[in-house]
């Protein structure tokens, strides 16, 4: 039988074909891997966005703020992406998926807060949290100030007294006014309890742990809210107008009307002297739809205290905001199914926010004019070329998404056909979107609510904002996003106004009807001018609004 055997090169030759077959199939199996990776970030960056995004947002958002920080040669972005809680000014410890935005909101804001809140104001809000699980609905302290309100006898001190905001007025008011009255609550060691009306709860998570800022459904004095004015008995304002106010006979609650058709005696609230008295009533109920914080500033009881919490007098609202007012998971959705479908890719966020007071719906040409006369000549967007040229295409252009919300359409129509019919003159791409144009306000329908909430916050996002005189939707959305708009100036006799805008001093709202009343001096005076932080309002020449004294200067 013939054998037979390889040679040294025949050897060589198998084993080198050999070899070169493994070599082939890994490239095989590495080719595979990298077409499932192409395959599944496709997919990620491809696929609209959908109720899945909410639940699982580490596998959409950080992603793409990370490609985004890479682009931009920063890293600040992927830091914040970790900071869920802005540098401890909210607590951990809830159930993250009752309140999503809780969690998910630092994702959306890219720049985080606009300054670092001090290190008091973390420990008075951990101090007031404490507090407000000891003296919530239905503790022991609690029912027992209830039962005295109830008896109408005030038996004895409790270490728990309240305030309580009567829900009020449009929800941009709502919001500035749950802020002041939280502040004063902070001020005056009470605690916080809302209405919660007809829409609160479907509005806003809880933003204490382990009790609910919600006043309970059986509160003795819920059913007469409709009905106090400042013709009640219990008018703080009344009472001191008939003299009625006795050091020595403290009634169980007192009602505080702050709203913006308060009198001169109404207004004395903002007096040291009248405090005093304050202090010892158990139960305050407050009904107001003004932004009441500048005119706490003025007071000199509450001067250290609030120079402590907020070095930069120009941050409350911004700080406040965001430890208030957190999306309930139905207005979340809205919020980040809109930004990740028109607003996460581009490379620049414009907000036009447009309220118009008024009698006929519009739209209004001369508002429009407005509009463009303002975000042109400052260049907060680009000019076009009304000659049709073709599109150089070497290289990406810069993008810019257009966020406008109105209650008519028809600014968002002009300003979109602009941009799609001629060719910005920089080259830039813009996109134009509007969310919702509900025709007119509807204050008591919840969806409508939840809709303009979802668009307060989407604002809040955007890099730059332009806001109209006197609207407190816009002082919602550049107090929460910590940014100084430019305000639109308000049109007389339906002319544009020139100049159309003006740069805001600072983020904080205004205050639309302050006191004028030196209490010291018993008698009339300028609060704008009495210190440096109190400044009047870009928008309104009467009213008040804080400012860091330091970049006003």
């Amino acid at each position: 039988m013939k054998k037979f055997s390889l040679s040294h090169f025949d050897l060589n030759t198998k084993c080198a074909f050999t070899l070169s077959l493994m070599r082939l199939m890994a490239l095989f199996v590495a080719f595979l891997l990298l077409c499932s990776v192409i395959f599944s970030l496709s997919v990620v960056l491809r696929d609209p966005p959908s109720d899945a995004a909410l639940r699982e947002p580490s596998s959409l958002i950080p992603l793409f703020q990370i490609t985004q920080d890479l682009d931009n040669n920063t890293s600040d972005s992927v830091e914040l992406l970790q900071d869920k809680l802005y540098g401890g000014l909210l607590v951990d410890g809830f159930d993250e998926s009752s309140c999503l935005s809780r969690y998910q909101s630092a994702m959306y804001h890219l720049k985080g807060l606009s300054g670092k809140p001090s290190s008091y104001l973390i420990s008075r809000l951990r101090k007031y949290e404490a507090q407000h699980k000891q003296c919530g609905p239905y503790t022991e302290f609690y029912n027992k100030t209830v039962d005295q309100l109830r008896s109408g006898k005030f038996t004895e001190s409790s270490p728990c007294k309240y305030v309580v905001w009567i829900s009020f007025s449009g929800l941009g008011n709502r919001i500035l006014t749950l802020a002041s009255a939280f502040l004063y609550a902070l001020l005056t060691n009470r605690v916080l309890l809302v209405d919660p009306g007809v829409d609160m709860i479907d509005l806003f998570c809880e933003p204490f742990p382990d009790a609910s800022w919600f006043l309970p459904a059986d509160f003795p004095l819920t059913a007469q809210f409709n009905n106090f004015s400042q013709k009640s008995d219990q008018c703080y304002g009344k009472m001191l107008k008939n003299k009625s106010v006795v050091n020595s006979n403290v009634p169980s609650f007192v009602y505080l009307h702050i709203a913006h058709d308060y009198d001169d005696h109404d207004k004395l609230f903002f007096c040291d002297e009248e405090q005093h008295f304050l202090q010892e009533v158990p139960w305050l109920v407050l009904k107001t739809d003004n932004y009441f914080v500048p005119s706490l500033f003025l007071m000199p009881s509450f001067e250290q205290e609030l120079n402590d919490l907020f070095p930069n007098k120009e941050t409350v609202f911004h700080f406040l905001g965001r430890y208030l007012f957190h999306p309930t998971n139905s207005v979340w959705g809205l919020v980040a199914r809109y930004y990740q479908a028109y607003l996460a890719k581009v490379d620049e966020r414009v907000g036009i926010q447009i309220r118009v007071f008024d009698t006929e719906p519009g739209p209004f040409q001369h508002v429009l004019d407005q509009i463009l006369a303002c975000t042109l000549k400052h260049k907060l967007l680009p000019d076009v070329k009304h000659q049709q040229d073709a599109i150089n295409s070497s290289g990406i252009p810069k993008s810019k998404a257009i966020l406008m919300t109105s209650l008519s359409s028809g600014y968002f129509e002009k300003v979109r056909d602009m941009y799609w019919e001629y060719p910005t003159v920089t080259g830039e791409v813009i996109g134009v979107y509007q969310p919702s144009h509900e025709g007119y306000q509807q204050t008591q329908k919840q969806m409508h609510n939840q809709k303009a909430w979802a668009e307060m916050y989407l604002l809040s996002l955007t890099d730059v904002l332009i806001t109209s005189s006197w609207s407190t939707f816009g002082y919602v959305a550049q107090g929460l996003g910590g940014l100084k708009p430019w305000i639109l100036y308000k049109p007389e006799n339906r002319t544009a106004p020139d100049p159309p805008c003006r740069r805001a001093m600072s983020m904080e709202p205004c205050f639309h009807a302050p006191p004028f009343y030196d209490c010291k001096a018993k008698r009339g005076t300028d609060t704008g001018e009495l210190v440096p932080y109190v400044r009047h309002c870009e928008d309104m020449s009467w009213g008040l609004k804080l400012v860091d004294s330091d970049s006003y200067h």
